[in-house]
Order: structure tokens, then sequence, then C-alpha cells
């Protein structure tokens, strides 16, 4: 069986991409090997290797998923942040018969401008073909829905929401980031205890989902994952309005004006006494 590698970060679900990866991988019978470069965030004063790691294996996650639905083997890596060393260290891992390297445009690839296919073709003496995917302007073949929960993120409220958004779309996904309210150790640890109980709840019902921890104020987490994938809306679930901190901080309208995106919000009552919090 063939091995392909297939390197891409933001264009990973770019329809000029996938149409590549199944022409090549004929009907099942070749091997796709996915990397994904790490990316630092935009937002935030302080960088949580945590989040940063787990946005580039989100994107791993996903893209694993879809081209497992469609037939195709599919298995991959979180990479070095240098895409040159991160193929390399694939090819050396995996040793691929070739590679797809997957960049926005010229005019916005910073890829590009560090002739990255030119050095991992004279470096690995492998065919590589370039796909360019225009997101920004063309989207993805798919939904994206992120979603922004904490102390609700097992509400029942917020389970329903998402079912019926992605009611229609079988290739709906959905990009769950719980702020971990505070710094590391026992707050990321319940932060993604939480992230993983609603994404088993989501796949339990039938639905793409991954997710990953962010940055403890949420308007810093959101932005940052709203940076990292292309999104087509946003869904925050917070307490009422009486007891929720995100509210207080008019999360809902920020990020609405920032990204530029459609934003629901979910309220999720709890029973008297919790503390309050999202």
């Amino acid at each position: 069986m063939k091995t392909i590698l297939a390197v891409a970060n933001e264009t990973i679900g770019g329809t000029e991409l996938i149409d590549t990866i199944r022409e090549k991988a004929g009907g099942g019978q070749a091997r796709i090997i996915i990397c994904v470069p790490r990316t630092r965030p935009g937002h935030g004063n302080v960088i949580y290797d945590d989040a940063v790691y787990d946005a580039a294996r989100v994107r791993v996650d996903l893209a694993r998923t879809f081209l497992r639905g469609e037939g195709i083997e599919a298995v991959g890596e979180v990479g070095d942040p240098d895409p040159y060393s991160a193929t390399m260290d694939a090819v050396a891992e995996y040793h691929p018969d070739e590679i797809i390297i997957s960049t926005k445009p010229a005019a916005s690839s910073g890829w590009l401008r560090r002739d990255l296919i030119e050095r991992i073709e004279e470096a690995s003496r492998l065919p590589v073909t370039h796909v360019i995917t225009d997101v920004d302007a063309e989207g993805i073949g798919f939904g994206v829905t992120l979603v922004v929960a904490n102390r609700t993120a097992s509400g029942d409220e917020l389970l329903s929401q998402l079912r019926a958004k992605a009611e229609g779309d079988a290739n709906h996904l959905f990009i769950v980031i719980v702020p971990q309210e505070g710094g590391e150790g026992t707050a990321a640890s319940r932060a993604r205890a939480r992230m993983v109980q609603l994404i088993d709840r989501l796949r339990a019902s039938g639905l793409i989902a991954a997710g990953l921890i962010g940055d403890p104020d949420p308007y810093t987490a959101t932005m940052n994952a709203a940076s990292f994938f292309h999104i087509d809306d946003i869904v925050i679930s917070t307490l009422p309005a009486t007891r929720s901190g995100w509210l207080r901080a008019d999360l809902i309208q920020r990020v609405g004006s920032a990204t530029g995106k459609p934003v629901t919000h979910v309220e999720t009552p709890t029973p008297a006494g919790s503390p309050a919090a999202a």
C-alpha cells in the first residue's frame, strides 16, 4: 500500500486538499499520514503549551475522522512549529512515497515565503504536490461550529442546540474549547475532563467533534480558537445572567463584534448553591 504524507495547517479542511487526497488515495489503496505543525496563538500574554498542542491535534483528529468516513486509511501527528522540520520529521518516521503540501495563496502564505515546497523537494527527493486553498475566500466543504463552554459543558441544553445545528449536515464539525479557569495543573485537568465529557456526548450522538482547552480568559480562548480554525459560527454556553461572569464581561457581544461570526448563546440553569462561573 502506498503511503502519502499530507502536510497542512489552516487549509486542512480545504476542498482542494480533500479532493487531491481522494484522487491519490485511489479508492482506499493508499495510507494517508496527516502532519499538522503547531501554531502559536495570536492573543493572550501567556502561551499555554497544552492549548498550542491541542489546536494542532484537533485539526489532525478532525481530518482523520473525515477521511476515515470516506473509506481512506488515515493516521496523523502534531508536528514541529516549523513546517520544514515537521515535514522532514514525518518523512523520517513514516517513509512516504510522496508528499502533499497544502498552503494558502502566495500573497498570504508564510510557508511559501520561506520556499517550503522547493526545500522539501530538495531534501526529501520525493514527489511533492502543492495544493493551494484560499480558505478565507472559498471556505471549506462543510460547516464548522466553535463551541465555548466550561461548567455548563455537560448541560442538556447545549447538547440539544448542537444536535439541532447538525441536522441535515452529516459532515458538520464541532470544535469544543473549554477555558481552563486558571493556570496549568489542576485547572487544566478540570477543563480537559469537561471537554472530553462533551466530546464523548457529541460523538455518542453521531456528531463529528474534537476539542481543546484554552486560555483562562474566555475571550482570549475564543479569539485564539477562531484564529486557529476556519469556523462558520460560534455557540457560547453560560450560566444564567445572575450567575455568569462571562455575561457580566459582555462575552457574547465582544466575540460577535470581533469575529464577525454569528454567535448563539445557550443558557444553562444549575442547581441552587453551585458556584458562579461561565
